[in-house]
C-alpha cells in the first residue's frame, strides 16, 4: 500500500525564522489529527502537502507524487479547505462551487452537476442558489467544504474547519466530518488547535511544537504509551495538597472543581504517596481513579507545557 504521507527531512524556512525543522513523516492513508499550538508549523506543512510552497530541504510525497514536481497533478488529487474565508462576493452557492471544479480541471458541465450533488449531500439543497454574502458562518464553513470536495479527491486537507462555529454549528461539522472520514479509500488530514474535534473525527495524530514533530502514531498507541493518569477527589482544602504533588514532579490539572483534579505521575511512583501527602496536609482523600490519557493529556505530556497553557482543547 503506497504510504499517504512520507517526508524526510523537510524544512521550511520564512527568511530568518525556521517554520520547520527535520520533519520526517511516514504515514498510511486515514484520517490524521496534526495538533499543535498557534505557530507550530501546522499550516506551512498543509501547504507544503498542497504543493503551494516548496520546503526550503528535504523531500515529501503525498500520494505517491513529489511535491515538488508534481503540483498540479497533486492538487488533482486533493482538496484543501482553508482556515480563512475564500468566497468570491457576487456569486451564488452552485456557481462557486462549479468554479471550484472548474479550476480542478473538470469540464463545466460536469463541475456544474458535481456541484448540485456535493451540496445536496452536505445538507444545502435550499441555500445553492442564495448569494454567498447571504451565508452564514455555518453555512459558509460547509460551501467551503463544498469546493474542497467537490473534484472527489483523494485527500481532504482540513485547516481549521471549525472555526467561528457556534456549538451546534460545530457539532454538526464534526458529525460531517467523521462521516467522511469513514469513507472507503479516502483520507483527511484535519488541522486544529481543538483537540476534542480531533479525537471525533481521526484515528491518527501528527503533533507538532515549534516546527518539529514530536509525537506520531495511532491515538490509541500515544494514549497507552503512558498510562499513568489518576483522578483524585478529596475533601478539605486541597491547596497545598496539589502544591506538595507539583514540587514532586507530578503534572496537576485542576479541570474547574475545587476538590477533584487529575494528576500525571512520573516512573516508579507509589500511589500510596499520595495518601502519605494527604495526610501531611490534613485533608481526606476519598477517591483515586486511573484514567487512561485522552488526546489532551498525552499532548501536554509530550510537550510539557501546563493543561491551563498549551491549547484551548474542549471549546
Amino acid at each position: 500500500m503506497t504510504s499517504l504521507l512520507n517526508l524526510q527531512h523537510v524544512t521550511h524556512y520564512y527568511g530568518p525564522m525556521c517554520a520547520l525543522r527535520e520533519v520526517n513523516l511516514t504515514i498510511d492513508p486515514g484520517a490524521i489529527g496534526l495538533v499543535g499550538q498557534n505557530g507550530a508549523g501546522k499550516s506551512t506543512l498543509m501547504q507544503i502537502l498542497l504543493g503551494l510552497i516548496q520546503p526550503t530541504a528535504g523531500t515529501a510525497t503525498v500520494l505517491g507524487h513529489d511535491v515538488r514536481s508534481a503540483g498540479i497533478r497533486l492538487r488533482g488529487r486533493v482538496g484543501f479547505m482553508p482556515e480563512r474565508d475564500s468566497i468570491i462576493p457576487g456569486l451564488n452557492g452552485i456557481e462557486y462551487v462549479a468554479l471550484a471544479g472548474e479550476l480542478c480541471g473538470m469540464p463545466r458541465r460536469q463541475a456544474m452537476r458535481r456541484a448540485h450533488e456535493t451540496l445536496s449531500y452536505l445538507g444545502m439543497e435550499d441555500a445553492r442558489y442564495r448569494r454567498l454574502e447571504q451565508y452564514s458562518v455555518g453555512m459558509t464553513q460547509r460551501l467551503k467544504l463544498a469546493a474542497t470536495m467537490v473534484h472527489d479527491p483523494d485527500l481532504l486537507l482540513l485547516d481549521e474547519p471549525t472555526s467561528g462555529l457556534d456549538p451546534e454549528g460545530r457539532t454538526a461539522m464534526l458529525a460531517l466530518l467523521s462521516s467522511l472520514a469513514k469513507r472507503p479509500g479516502k483520507s483527511l488530514v484535519l488541522s486544529s488547535h481543538l483537540l476534542g474535534d480531533i479525537e471525533r473525527v481521526c484515528t491518527t495524530a501528527i503533533i507538532l511544537n515549534q516546527g518539529q514533530v514530536v509525537g506520531v502514531g495511532p491515538l490509541k498507541d500515544l494514549r497507552a504509551v503512558h498510562q499513568r493518569c489518576y483522578r483524585l477527589r478529596w475533601e478539605g482544602d486541597g491547596a497545598g495538597f496539589l502544591d506538595a504533588l507539583r514540587q514532586r514532579g507530578i503534572g496537576v490539572h485542576v479541570d474547574g472543581q475545587a476538590d477533584q483534579a487529575r494528576a500525571l505521575v512520573p516512573d516508579g511512583w507509589n500511589t500510596r504517596e499520595f495518601f502519605a501527602d494527604a495526610r501531611q496536609h490534613s485533608i481526606l482523600l476519598t477517591g483515586l481513579e486511573p484514567e487512561e490519557e485522552d488526546l489532551e493529556a498525552v499532548y501536554h505530556r509530550i510537550i510539557n507545557v501546563p493543561a491551563t497553557t498549551a491549547t484551548n482543547s474542549r471549546k
